[in-house]
């Protein structure tokens, strides 16, 4: 494993020695965590950001707009009746309220 150095705000150390403290981790655990969660982030971020740019421009085509839009009504159609019916097999009554 490779070493790197950096320089933390007063502020941002003495943040990062208490939770250590607090999760019983070295402060060095909870720099790789913090590093590895936000690359995580970015990565989904990136490639989001790029489905979206290809979804406008896809969407953009007239055709692939309208077979898109006869796919998603399928999908609703059959998608929901087969979610009801699961619930059904599973003993859920999909009419009564399951939130307050």
């Amino acid at each position: 494993m490779s070493a790197i150095s950096l320089r933390l705000p007063n502020d941002i150390e003495a943040n990062l020695k208490a939770e250590a403290r607090l999760e019983g981790k070295t402060q060095s655990e909870i720099a790789r965590l913090a590093i590895t969660e936000y690359l995580a982030r970015r990565e989904k971020e990136r490639f989001m950001a790029e489905l979206v740019a290809e979804m406008r421009t896809a969407y953009s085509n007239p055709e692939i707009r309208r077979e898109a839009l006869e796919i998603a009504e399928d999908l609703v159609d059959d998608g929901l009746d087969a979610i009801i019916a699961g619930e059904r097999a599973a003993g859920i009554d999909p009419d009564e309220k399951w939130w307050r």
